[in-house]
Order: C-alpha cells, then structure tokens, then sequence
C-alpha cells in the first residue's frame, strides 16, 4: 500500500455504532476513533460503464465535497488489502426458485477470494441463524450452505443487522457486507432506516446480488413486492458505498461475484480535513465525483460527527 501526500496522524472521523447496535452486543467491543486531528478517510472504488474496477488514478482525478462544499485532499493513496466479508445469504420461502444461482454466487465470490480473506456467514429465514463466524476456511463455510434448503418468512433487515455486529470481531480493517438475497423481508424487528444509519456509523461497505427470476406467472403485488426488495438493496449499498447487482443467470453471477470481490479491496482511500468540523453528532454528506471520464465513483454518503 502506498499513501501520497498523506498527513500524520491519520483519524478516522466516524462515530461508534449507535445505541441500540451497541446494546445488542459486547460493549467492549465498539469501534472508537480519536478526533484529535479531523481528518475524514474515504475509501472509494471507481468503475467504468462496463463494470470494470479502474485503477491508477491520480489525486488530481477526484473532487470531494462535504455538505455541498468543496473540500482539500489531503491525503491519498490506493489499496488493495485483505477483508473481513461478512455473507448474509437468503433462505426463505421467496428464494426457493433461485437458490442453486444464489449458492453459485457465494461460491465463486469465495472462489476468487484473496487467500488472506476471512469471511463469516448468516443465513436468512424466519431469524437470522449465523452458521459461522470469521474464518480463512471458506470450504467450511460453503458446506453449511450446500445442504441449505429454502422456506420460511425473511428476516433479511435482522439478519444485516446482526452480521454488522458480527463485525466488530473481524481481524481486517477493511470490512464490508455481501448481501445474496431478492431484498424482500416481512419478519424483522428492525426498520431499513435504522439498518442503514448503523451500516453508515460502522464505515461497513455492503454489496448486493440478487438473481434474477423471470415474471412468469407471478401476480402484481408479487412484482411490486421484488421490485420494492430491489429498491431497498440499491438504497442501502448505495449510502454505504457499495453497489447492488441483478445477476441473470450462471454466467452472470460467476462475474458479480468477481467484480465484487475486487472492488472490495481495490479501492482509494481519499482524506481531507473538514473546513466546517463540528463535534455536535451532526451528519455530514460526503459526494465523491471524477473531474473527467465516464467512471463512477462509489462511496459512503456521509459521517456523524464526533
């Protein structure tokens, strides 16, 4: 890894996981950063409209704003560096007709794993079930899934929540979420809205595959209810910084998972130094873009100050 330009020390600007996260778990284990220098580190992953992860860029290619206001880079460097994955895959009842697919893409996503990865996994039904959690023993991990059969209510929104706590145990400070699931849930206790401010506290990058299962004879309120689960993957891999993928069919899964794995840990890491910092808990948006070119630019959409 080498970082130009870089200012010494570095803090993450982050707050810890909000209260109702921290409760559900070990309080000694929450995530807390010093503020004594402000600078805020923004991993970014760029791709083009192909879907290909693009590298070697320099700073001058990217322009970072916070609340609408142009910010100074201050540090910049680009990475690729083992991750913490957490893989929440989807068993319930609406993923009966896509689960082989689904398995193909938790398999080749592990397939093309960094040999120095680790990975835990929840699967998701009634409740969230964590079958495992962090290791380097993806063939483990890729046996409690084989025998998987799908059936049951979604706690899909439970089951992210409880594999962010899971999280805060990973050995990488890269960490991030794979979500296989159609985004559908009609069981979970907690709200999108409350998922997605602890995904954005707990700098968690989440990523989403979803099959793609054909109308066929399905009612419209079904359609609705997909096209809804959809909406809701793209939203919260969005303001995380991650991305979400409809994948159609084998090949089509075997390249989501590659593309995801990269982007993972192929990313910038992007400092400035707030010219408005305040410690009043206030968010903060945060619009990364690219001065020219037709790639994208994919990072968390903000930070509570702290």
């Amino acid at each position: 890894m080498s970082l130009r330009g870089c200012v010494s020390p570095l803090f993450l600007l982050i707050g810890c996981l909000p209260a109702a996260l921290a409760q559900a778990g070990d309080n000694n284990h929450a995530p807390t950063f010093a503020v004594d220098a402000p600078v805020v580190l923004v991993p970014t992953t760029v791709m083009d409209r192909r879907g290909a992860i693009v590298s070697g860029l320099p700073s001058g290619a990217f322009a970072v704003s916070q609340d609408n206001v142009p910010q100074r880079i201050t540090s910049f460097g680009e990475q690729d560096v083992p991750v913490s994955v957490g893989i929440v895959f989807d068993t319930s009842g609406s993923m009966r007709s896509v689960l082989p697919q689904a398995k193909s893409v938790v398999r080749a996503f592990l397939d093309a794993s960094n040999p120095a990865d680790e990975a835990s996994l929840y699967t998701v039904a009634n409740r969230p079930e964590k079958d495992s959690g962090f290791t380097t023993d993806f063939n483990a991990l890729l046996e409690h899934m084989a025998f998987a059969g799908a059936g049951g209510s979604t706690a899909l929104v439970d089951s992210i929540y409880a594999a962010l706590l899971q999280s805060r145990s990973a050995h990488h400070a890269r960490r991030a979420l794979l979500v296989v699931s159609d985004g559908m849930d009609n069981h979970s206790r907690y709200s999108a809205h409350e998922l997605t401010a602890a995904a954005i506290e707990a700098d968690v990058q989440i990523y989403s595959v979803s099959v793609y299962d054909p109308p066929r004879n399905k009612k419209p309120i079904e359609l609705q209810e997909e096209r809804n689960g959809i909406f809701f993957l793209e939203e919260l891999t969005r303001r995380t910084g991650g991305f979400q993928i409809t994948a159609h069919g084998s090949a089509d899964a075997d390249q989501a998972a590659a593309r995801i794995g990269r982007a993972m840990r192929d990313q910038y890491l992007i400092g400035f130094v707030p010219e408005n910092a305040d410690a009043s808990g206030k968010w903060h948006s945060i619009k990364v873009t690219l001065k020219a070119g037709n790639a994208t630019a994919y990072t968390r959409s903000g930070f509570y100050s702290k």
